[in-house]
């Protein structure tokens, strides 16, 4: 079964990515094609970067970065809930996402973003990062406005296009999960039959 982790990246109190990461998390919930869990950024209490050799390495040296390391690569593949903040993904979840590399690579990702342009700022900026990591990015986003999709720009009360949106996200990240998964004979869960072991 493919496995796809709902990747909670803002860390502040009161954040608006909570409620959107649960609705995620209750509309996945209704599949039948892939698991899904939360990872939250703000459960590991990651400090900024602070290994002393590139991630690229693998060579880990704090319980923190060994913790996420092996919160994050039992996933085939991720959809990061991300608000924007200044054009660009909260820090915290930046600074998550850059402690790993291989635990990234060849796994498929979408996005659900928040903001005042529905986060599509943020999500532009990450595409990029994305590649870095060899993280195969989904053409399909959910993009929700403060003004639409929020009331009095807090309470979130997601519209009809919006859950239209989050199926079609949900319909193409399992599907690219799946493909990919022939490029990571080495992991554990990769020995289905048929599989490198």
């Amino acid at each position: 079964m493919i496995r796809i982790a709902i990747v909670l990246g803002s860390t502040r109190p009161g954040r608006l990515g909570k409620p959107v990461a649960d609705w995620v998390l209750s509309r996945a919930a209704e599949r039948d094609d892939a698991t899904f869990d939360v990872l939250d950024v703000a459960d590991f209490e990651l400090p900024i970067l602070d290994e002393p050799l590139p991630p690229s390495l693998g060579r880990y040296s704090q319980p923190h970065t060994k913790a996420w390391s092996e919160a994050v690569e039992r996933f085939d593949g991720y959809i990061f809930v991300t608000g924007e903040y200044n054009h660009s993904i909260p820090g915290a979840l930046k600074n998550a996402v850059d402690y790993l590399y291989k635990e990234w690579n060849n796994k498929a990702a979408g996005f659900v973003s928040y903001g005042s342009s529905g986060g599509i700022r943020a999500v532009e900026h990450f595409r990029a990062v994305a590649a870095e990591l060899q993280l195969a990015d989904v053409r399909a986003q959910v993009a929700l406005p403060l003004a639409a999709e929020f009331e009095n720009y807090r309470t979130f009360i997601p519209t009809a296009a919006a859950e239209t949106n989050l199926q079609t996200l949900f319909d193409q990240v399992i599907a690219w999960a799946g493909a990919l998964k022939v490029l990571r004979p080495d992991q554990s869960h990769g020995n289905e039959p048929g599989m490198a072991a």
